[in-house]
């Protein structure tokens, strides 16, 4: 039990610092811009002149939004298990697997005239697409605001209209509950680490009136947006709800909270006393992953901490 729960906690805590940093090993070299090694954000995009109309996403985010404004646009994908029974995708070549760096002579093969990427585990590889001259975009979506952004920005590069789009993002935000609450995002033990209200989760937590309580701890976290939290400062914080999640590729969700009710301050938390604890996916709260991730982790907030029934 505990090796599973080990490998799992290790799964969701290397995930999140593959999306919030680049490594510092990988199989790219560092490109050289004089002394300094130039990055791209979503502000300062290479972008094509003209519509793009054959388009790589190595995000699972990117290419489920280029697919809802305009699906004949996308040509190569990031593997992910998000789109493994997605019939939009199932022809559509993959040029990445897993945490793997994209191959690029796969993206070249493409002939793409764009490719959109995410800032920190695709900084590099999108640092090598512009050297060979393809026009690039490197995104960071870490709040709602940057969602709505991102949409607009895509939509304008491929010549497609954001409002169906946009209007659907409101509806996941809709029925907002009076009540306000307090919580904790824990997504690992050791270290517990936690989001601030500089992460895509932290920011979710605002949208459904839930007081992160470590909305402006900061730390010295390897996770951007996240902090590690003693069990005293939990203990201190104590929450009314706490929500652990799954790692993104594991089924062990009872192995953190299996571990967490080992600890001698779990169980004199009033989240734990009124059995308020809650087990999310690890996309579309920590992740946001794809459209759908985002509008079942929306739905599961409403329900699980605002429903007259508790679980």
């Amino acid at each position: 039990m505990y090796r599973r729960w080990f490998l799992s906690t290790l799964a969701i805590f290397l995930s999140i610092v593959l999306i919030a940093c680049t490594t510092a090993t990988t199989q790219y070299p560092q490109p050289k811009v004089g002394n300094t090694t130039e990055s791209t954000n979503i502000n300062s995009p290479q972008l094509p002149k003209e519509s793009a109309k054959r388009v790589v996403a190595l995000s699972s985010l990117s290419a489920d939004i280029i697919a809802e404004l305009d699906q004949t646009k996308i040509v190569g994908i990031t593997g992910s298990k998000l789109f493994n029974n997605d019939p939009r995708f199932k022809n559509i070549p993959r040029v990445s697997e897993g945490q793997n760096y994209p191959n690029l002579e796969k993206i070249v093969a493409l002939k793409p005239d764009l490719v959109i990427g995410a800032e920190g585990f695709s900084t590099i590889p999108i640092q090598k697409i512009k050297q060979l001259g393809i026009p690039t975009l490197l995104t960071q979506v870490n709040n709602w605001e940057s969602l709505e952004e991102l949409t607009k920005t895509l939509a304008k590069l491929i010549n497609a209209n954001p409002q169906p789009l946009l209007n659907r993002y409101k509806t996941f935000l809709i029925e907002q509950p009076n009540q306000s609450l307090t919580g904790l995002v824990l997504v690992s033990r050791q270290p517990i680490l936690a989001p601030n209200k500089n992460s895509w989760a932290g920011d979710i937590l605002t949208k459904f009136k839930v007081k992160n309580l470590a909305a402006e701890l900061q730390g010295k976290s390897p996770v951007g947006g996240y902090v590690t939290l003693s069990a005293e400062k939990v203990l201190e914080a104590n929450p009314e709800v706490i929500i652990l999640v799954n790692p993104p590729q594991g089924n062990s969700e009872a192995g953190l909270l299996d571990y967490l009710k080992k600890e001698a301050f779990w169980k004199q938390l009033q989240a734990t006393q009124n059995n308020r604890i809650y087990m999310f996916d690890y996309y579309g709260l920590v992740n946001p992953g794809s459209i759908d991730a985002i509008e079942k982790a929306c739905g599961q907030l409403k329900q699980d901490l605002f429903a007259s029934k508790r679980t």
